[in-house]
């Protein structure tokens, strides 16, 4: 059960990682989508970025009740 728990949470730091990567990637203009305009790219990658933040601070209030 603890490994299982473990694996989960080294699982979800990842994600978050990498969804901050990729968020903040589209930000910069490093990351783009084809046939989608900068401007575009660039608010979605502040949802993604927003997005995780708050899932962040939604699993952390979830995690502590």
């Amino acid at each position: 059960m603890a490994k299982t728990n473990l694996l989960n949470v080294i699982m979800w730091i990842v994600g978050v990682l990498v969804s901050l990567a990729v968020g903040f990637g589209m930000v910069d203009g490093v990351l783009t989508v084809r046939w989608v305009p900068e401007v575009a790219t660039v608010i979605a990658g502040w949802i993604v970025v927003i997005g995780v933040v708050l899932g962040v601070i939604m699993a952390i209030a979830k995690a502590v009740k």
